[in-house]
Order: C-alpha cells, then sequence, then structure tokens
C-alpha cells in the first residue's frame, strides 16, 4: 500500500513538475527574445522551453508530431506563416480576455486562434541626394510602376514572405487584375535581379546603386543601432524612410504573432505567455530590442524608430488576409517574372 501511495506521490510531483513549463517553437532570431522568456520565468516561475527553427521546418515538424506535440506555442514573424499553421488546424482560439480586449481584431486571426504581439510597416527607403522629398512625399505603392522609376527599384524576390504579404494586401485592396498590372510594372523598374535581405536593398540604395528600396522598417533600426556593424550604421545614417500611402488607406502593416496549439499541453501557462507579451512593460521592452512598431498604443516604438515619424496612417485590412490570399499572390508575382 506504501508503495502505491509513493507512486501516486511521484506521479503527483512529476505532473506539477511537467506543468510548470511553457514549449515555444519559434522562427524569430532575435537575442532580446531570449532575454524576455528568462523574465517570464523570473515573474512566473514557469519555465520557457525554446525549439527554434525556420517557420517551414517547424510547421513540418508539428505536423508530424500531430496530437502528441509538445508544443504549446507557435511564434513567428508574417501574418501569412501564421495561416499556414492555422490553415493546417494546428491552433486553438486564444481564451485570455486581456489578450483579445488588448489586440485590435484586425491584428488577429480568424475565431482568434492567434494574435500580433508587434508590428511592422513594409516601407520605402531612399537617399535624399538622388531623390528629393518632393517627389517621395505623397508616393503610394501604386507608384512604384510608374517610368520614372525604370531601373531605380530593389527589393527582394518573390519566395519572400513579406513581400508575397504586400502584394496579398494589395490584391485585397484593389483587386488582382489591378495588382498583376502593377507587379508587370513594377518588374520593369527593377535596378536589378531581386538578390539579398531586406538591409541588403537599404545599403544598394545607400551606396547609389539604387534610388528607392522596398524593406521592413525594423531593419533600419537594427542598422543605426550599431549592432549590425559599422558599414551597416554608415549605410543606415544615409538613407531616409517614407511611408507609402498616406493620402489614402495608410501603410501595409504585418506583425510578428503567435498561437496557441491545439494539442498543447499547458495551456494555462500560454495563455500567461500571451499575455505577458502584450503586456506594457515587455511591449517597451520588446520594441525598443527588436525596433518593431508595439501593439498597444501607449508605447513609444524605439528612438531609431521614432526617429522617422511616429505619426502615420496604416492599413486596417485584416491580417489574416494576407494568408488567404497568399497563393494567389504568389502566383501572380510568378506570372509578372518577379523571381
Amino acid at each position: 500500500m506504501k508503495k502505491i501511495q509513493l507512486i501516486l506521490l511521484l506521479s503527483f510531483f512529476g505532473h506539477v513538475i511537467m506543468s510548470n513549463e511553457v514549449n515555444v517553437y519559434t522562427s524569430r532570431h532575435y537575442d532580446s527574445d531570449d532575454l524576455l522568456y528568462k523574465e517570464f520565468t523570473q515573474e512566473t516561475g514557469i519555465k520557457v522551453n525554446i525549439i527554434s527553427g525556420k517557420g517551414s521546418a517547424l510547421l513540418q515538424r508539428l505536423k508530424s508530431e500531430g496530437s502528441n506535440s509538445p508544443a504549446d506555442i507557435f511564434f513567428t514573424v508574417d501574418a501569412g506563416n501564421l495561416w499556414k499553421v492555422q490553415k493546417e488546424g494546428l491552433f486553438q482560439s486564444i481564451q485570455s480576455d486581456l489578450v483579445l480586449s488588448s489586440v485590435p481584431e484586425n491584428l488577429r486571426g480568424p475565431n482568434d486562434e492567434w494574435t500580433a504581439i508587434a508590428k511592422r510597416a513594409r516601407v520605402i527607403f531612399y537617399n535624399p541626394e538622388n531623390v528629393s522629398e518632393e517627389m517621395i512625399k505623397d508616393i503610394d505603392y501604386e507608384d512604384l510602376s510608374n517610368p520614372e522609376w525604370r531601373n531605380k527599384i530593389v527589393v527582394r524576390s518573390s519566395s519572400n514572405m513579406y513581400n508575397q504579404s504586400l502584394v496579398a494586401s494589395l490584391i485585397s485592396n484593389l483587386g488582382e487584375e489591378q495588382t498583376e498590372s502593377w507587379a508587370n510594372k513594377l518588374v520593369s523598374n527593377f535596378a536589378r535581379k531581386p538578390q539579398g535581405n531586406d538591409r541588403s536593398q537599404i545599403i544598394a540604395v545607400a551606396n547609389g546603386e539604387a534610388d528607392l528600396a522596398i524593406a521592413n522598417s525594423y531593419y533600419i533600426g537594427i542598422m543605426l543601432s550599431g549592432s549590425a556593424g559599422e558599414e551597416q550604421l554608415v549605410a543606415a545614417k544615409k538613407v531616409k524612410m517614407a511611408f507609402p500611402n498616406q493620402k489614402n488607406r495608410g501603410t501595409h502593416i504585418n506583425i510578428s504573432g503567435a498561437g496557441i496549439l491545439k494539442s498543447a499541453p499547458n495551456q494555462k501557462n500560454a495563455n500567461r505567455f500571451l499575455e505577458f507579451l502584450i503586456s506594457k512593460k515587455v511591449q517597451k521592452t520588446m520594441v525598443d530590442k527588436s525596433y518593431e512598431y508595439p501593439i498597444l498604443e501607449s508605447i513609444r516604438p524605439s528612438d531609431e524608430i521614432a526617429s522617422f515619424g511616429t505619426d502615420f496612417k496604416e492599413d486596417q485590412i485584416s491580417v489574416k488576409s494576407f494568408g488567404e490570399l497568399n497563393p494567389s499572390a504568389v502566383r501572380l508575382m510568378d506570372r509578372s517574372g518577379w523571381k
């Protein structure tokens, strides 16, 4: 009898220990996130176990693990990636009233199965020595197809999810026919074959290889911080950032976001983890380190990002459409010759 009681006791304590954790699968690659995970553990006593990798690899892992997956949270960049996980039926609805009341509806997934944690704008970078304020001040994404920018634009490849989501947002706003016409003309304005990452595009503009670059806002923050090296710091100081479509619908906004897996063994801890990420203190720490925009309006962006202006109009389209329209966007970009 005592032996049975001991086994039951050990089983109970083992369950308590195991439940005092949260397992996060993440494709984010910021050192600052590791500091936040440690802070969450210090505040709550809940250990954060991290599995990191590319979004596509983590999705395949989740699918292969099925209902036996230890994952509680999937944390990634771009709404399109979150949509892919949801399409596989792997998320459950978020139950936290705090999260749902803090994050605007257009920044959450269908059925509240995932939520934004931070925002990033896909903007236009230019070198004021080559492009005047008058030329750029009222620019729209649609204007990038105009003949005046022939051989003057750089952007990364069509396989990049950030570009796919931008095109998906244009399809949602303009329709597929008009967006395809735009893409065909945009490709004719490329200064070079798409190559490299977003920072490569900014550097190309700084060096005079092109007049305009399409890239995510937070990259200039990384470069200006000096953490990416002297060469990128020098390049960042040469360029300025323009927010497209300020006279109409606003600048394209994408997200970093997270959702709770349907098979999450630590659902309660997972909801606490999401609440932690959208708390005021953590939002401020996150945007100061990752140079993204905060979800909470009361939080100011990092000094590096705020230097370009904080009062800009955001496109209010629901980010869930980026995933829903992703297949159409990919086919359209392929037809346009955007390699």
